[in-house]
């Protein structure tokens, strides 16, 4: 989240706001109350440059349990507006022919659960771990 930073392997936990930056163009994910060109739901965009933005590309992950699993799902809502990252059957002509349009819809839905499909597995951080197995006596 602004002016946070994320170490490599820290689990994310459920109801932590955060940030998502693309790797190859430095922008975040972003919304504000603009109306989206295909839906009419909320606008997601990319903003910013080199991860730096603003307040607007903050997101709280919303999933069960203490830790975001990559096994499970998850939900992004914006931590501003409230919406639900989303998407739905709306499919741009152009400039980039059937790419879909992602959304922030004001209500939770089977359209806005995300799941991880492929990427690179970090093993945890040497904190968690020890989190992990901790036990009182």
């Amino acid at each position: 989240r602004t002016a946070a930073a994320c170490e490599r392997g820290t689990p994310v936990r459920c109801g932590q706001a955060i940030r998502l930056t693309h790797l190859g163009t430095g922008r975040n994910l972003h919304s504000h109350r603009f109306a989206s060109p295909l839906s009419g739901n909320q606008e997601v965009s990319a903003f910013g440059e080199d991860g730096e933005g603003d307040y607007l590309d903050d997101w709280t992950v919303v999933c069960s349990g203490t830790y975001w699993s990559r096994d499970g799902e998850v939900r992004f809502q914006h931590a501003s507006t409230d919406v639900f990252l989303s998407v739905t059957g709306e499919q741009y002509g152009r400039p980039i022919h059937g790419q879909k349009e992602v959304h922030g819809m004001a209500a939770s839905s089977q359209n806005n659960y995300w799941k991880v499909m492929e990427g690179i597995f970090m093993q945890p951080s040497e904190v968690f771990k020890a989190e992990q197995h901790h036990a009182e006596l």
